[in-house]
Parts: C-alpha cells; structure tokens; sequence
C-alpha cells in the first residue's frame, strides 16, 4: 500500500482559516489509531456500566437466592462451610458483605495452584450454590480487555496511548468543526440529512462529534488518572504536593497492631480515627491486597501489621461484621481477613457516593480500629477523581448515570464508524490517503504550543507524537512530493 494524499478540500476550506488542512491531517492520524480502540473500550465501558444488571442474570443461580423469614447463618458458618467446599490447601482471601435479603454470600479462595476462585453459599441454609474462577468471569475479562486488551503491560500502555491520542483527536475535530464564514450555527451543530453520499456522513460525524466532545472528554480525564504508567506517576506528583492520598501513604503513617489486653486495645474505637502515635510497619500497601477494586486515593496507602500473640484469640468475622455495623457501614464493603499471624482486617467500602468512601483497618486479636479513612482525609486531587471514576463508572446518579455514560460510549463508537466510512470513500486505491498539505506552512503556534504540553504532560504521548511528526516529514512527505511532481 502507498501512502499518498488526497485534496479533497474545497477552496473555501482551505483558504477560510490558515492551518485548515494541518488541523485535519492530525485529525486524521489521530483518528486512524484511535479509531479501532475506541470502539472497544466503548462496548467494554458500556457492559461494565451495567454489570449490577449483567451479573445476576449470567450466574443467577449463584448471586441470588429466595428470601427467607428465618435469619442468616453466622459468618462463620458459612465460612466454615465455604472452606469445606474447596480444596484442600485453599486459602480464604476476601469476604463479600452484603445484606441484601436476596443475594447470596461469598467468598474469595486462593487455590493451590494461584487461580482465585469465588464460593456463593445460601445464607440461610447454607448450601453451596457454585463458584466461579474470579480471573474469568464475565465482567471480569471485560475490566481487563478494556484497560489491557488482555495483553498485560503492552496492552495497558496501548489503551493509555488511544485515550491521549483521543485529546488530540478532540481539539482538532473541534477546531475543524468550527463554524466559517460560510456556514450557520445550524449546520454545524445538526446534521443535515438532504445530503446524499460523502457528504452526509461528514455532517453526521461532525454533528456528533460536537455534541460527544464533552463527554469524551470527561471520559479520557476520569480514565487516565487509573492507567498503569501514567496514572502512577500521577498520583506519586499529587501525593508529594499533598493534592492526593491521604497523609503518610507514602511511608509516614502511623500504623500498628496492638498488643491484646494493652491500654490501647481497650481503648473504644467509636469514631475510627485513632491517635497517630505508634511507628510505621513496612509492607504491602492497599494496591496489593486481592480487592475488586478500592479508592484511588488510598491504592499506596500501607497496611499495618498485627503484633499479638496467637494465643490471645482471633477476634472473629462476626465481630468485625458487627463493629462495621457500629461505624455505620452495614453493607457492599469487602473485607480482607488476615493472611497470617500478623495479619489485620482490612475493609474497603466503595460505593456510590464518593463522600462515603471509607476504608478501615482492624486488628485481628484485639479487634481495635487502627486507621479509618475517610473522604475527608483525602486531598484536593483525590476528591475530584473520587467524583471522576463514579462518574465515568455510571454509579454515581444511578440507572440515569448509567444510561449517560452508555450514550456517550456508543457515540463515540459510531464516531469511529462514520469516520471510517468517511476515509474510506474519500481514500485513492491501495494508498493511506492522508489530507494534503498546506501550500505553505502556517504559524499555528497555539496549536503547536498546545501540542508540545501535552506531551509534556503525557511523555508516552509525547514520544509518540514526536515518531508520527517525524513520520509524516519523511516517509509521507517524500511521498507526498512524488505525487505532486
């Protein structure tokens, strides 16, 4: 296939605004890579927006049951009767608190050979209703092809380059779209189904696009701050400047178990927050733990380690269920058990409302609150992106947040058909059929300056923006020359 360029623009375009055919030729390579990830991540983005509704009707028979006037079995109980079912070596993880009268209980094993594997149970009787590999359930594998393509870091670092290529894409099809001297209001905003051919879809896209352009845009800054080379870097500038997680997430917080039957285990623990007087206990940190998923905030926050004598007793997960009640967090949280004899349970709640997000750590012989953070511990950055990811994950309004957010996604996704189509009729046989050349460079140094920034800002953007420019003076260039002479 060559790469060749096509002229397609009228006079009036061409000569209406200084620049026009730089802005679209970077539209379009904008577009050329983004266009086949797009569609992805829309009909990724918009299953997991519905994984509420999704799940209960792929595994009915394990996440719901009939409920019952008799009360529930105790946590215990049923967790004893979880180990049972699994086998021999398995190691329980995680705890899904859930007191809904008509969802099962369930619990998350590590297996003997590393796989993670979920048991739902019958809180009333009891019965085993099934499991399901935690790696290859449905929404699962859908999380993971819409963050990684299922390629591991090539495929993350690949989404995160479709979803800055998407900025550029954004400010170049705005400039493009906006109104000459020649057109209306009404016409750029409204597609303008009396045309036939090219034509129409060229008003349809730009109509579109103009109307989803703040969405996107919503949707790519909401996303990047959870990508895994970006978002990291992110979140360590924010943490520094004491814009991010909340103070000592980064080593400086007090964190640590109580000896059982010390003054500080007798201590009451009504409020969660605890005195910050104790030394800090290297370790794993949230990020590490096997969560579904926890705020973003307190992804480096560490986790403290239990000192007590296993003699003492365990304070047990009916307890820690109950002192949850206490706190005013009755249901949807995750609790972590201790994974040895140092271990502590670690609670995360994740809903909704992001000014409800909390998460809790308690020791395992004591039952003593250590740490519970709260949305107000956060800092500035981390609120926003609190509201963000409830936003971009459609549960902050409800179904309405739900729907909005499907919408824009299926937007976007016909976005990158009608662009498609629209390349596809306007391209020369077996060539690229990049936008030609202005006759003679125009200064566009806000554009330029703009550009530069955010590959300063996105330095893997950046880098490869710097290959597409080389690209297209060298490769596409001399190409484009050889057609012309």
């Amino acid at each position: 296939m060559s790469v060749t360029t096509t002229n397609s623009v009228s006079p009036a375009q061409s000569t209406a605004v200084s620049g026009y055919r730089t802005l679209w030729r970077w539209h379009f390579y904008a577009g050329l890579f983004v266009m086949p990830f797009l569609v992805i991540l829309a009909i990724t983005g918009t299953l997991y927006c519905f994984q509420p509704q999704i799940e209960p009707l792929l595994y009915r028979e394990r996440l719901v049951v009939e409920p019952q006037a008799t009360p529930t079995l105790t946590e215990e109980a049923l967790l004893a009767r979880a180990r049972k079912a699994m086998p021999e070596g398995a190691q329980a993880m995680t705890a899904a608190i859930n007191q809904d009268p008509a969802r099962s209980a369930e619990f998350v094993f590590r297996l003997p050979g590393g796989e993670k594997q979920s048991v739902y149970l019958n809180p009333y009787t009891g019965d085993v209703l099934g499991t399901l590999s935690v790696e290859h359930r449905f929404m699962q594998v859908d999380r993971m092809i819409h963050r990684k393509l299922l390629l591991g870091k090539p495929g993350e670092l690949l989404m995160e380059l479709a979803a800055c290529w998407t900025l550029v894409m954004i400010g170049t099809g705005i400039a493009l779209w906006w109104p000459r001297e020649t057109g209306s209001l009404r016409d750029a905003v409204l597609p303008r189904f009396t045309l036939k051919g090219r034509a129409l879809w060229k008003s349809v896209h730009a109509a579109m696009g103009i109307w989803l352009a703040l969405g996107a845009l919503a949707f790519v800054l909401t996303g990047l701050p959870w990508s895994g080379s970006w978002g990291k870097q992110f979140k360590a500038l924010a943490t520094s400047a004491n814009l991010g997680a909340p103070a000592g997430s980064w080593g400086g917080l007090p964190l640590r178990s109580t000896l059982p039957g010390s003054e500080a285990a007798r201590a009451p623990a009504s409020d969660g927050h605890h005195d910050a007087g104790m030394e800090s206990m290297p370790g794993m940190t949230m990020d590490d733990l096997p969560l579904p998923t926890t705020p973003w905030a307190v992804g480096n926050v560490p986790v403290p380690n239990s000192l007590g004598d296993e003699s003492e007793g365990r304070f047990s997960l009916g307890r820690v269920v109950a002192l949850m009640g206490s706190l005013g967090i009755a249901s949807g949280y995750e609790i972590v058990l201790p994974a040895s004899a140092t271990g502590v349970y670690t609670i995360s709640y994740f809903p909704s409302d992001p000014k409800q997000e909390r998460t809790l750590y308690i020791d395992q012989y004591s039952g003593a609150v250590l740490k519970d953070i709260r949305y107000g511990d956060y800092g500035a950055v981390s609120k926003a992106i609190s509201y963000g990811t409830s936003l971009h994950m459609g549960r902050y309004f409800g179904l309405a947040n739900q729907i909005l957010c499907a919408c824009i996604s299926l937007g976007l996704a016909a976005m990158a058909v009608t662009g498609c189509v629209m390349w596809w009729k306007r391209r020369p046989a077996r060539s690229l059929g990049a936008p030609g050349r202005e006759r003679s460079a125009p200064p566009m140094r806000g554009w330029r300056t703009g550009l530069v920034l955010l590959g300063l800002v996105f330095p893997l953007m950046g880098a490869t923006m710097l290959a597409v420019w080389l690209a297209d003076r060298t490769l596409f260039g001399r190409a484009a020359q050889r057609m012309a002479s």
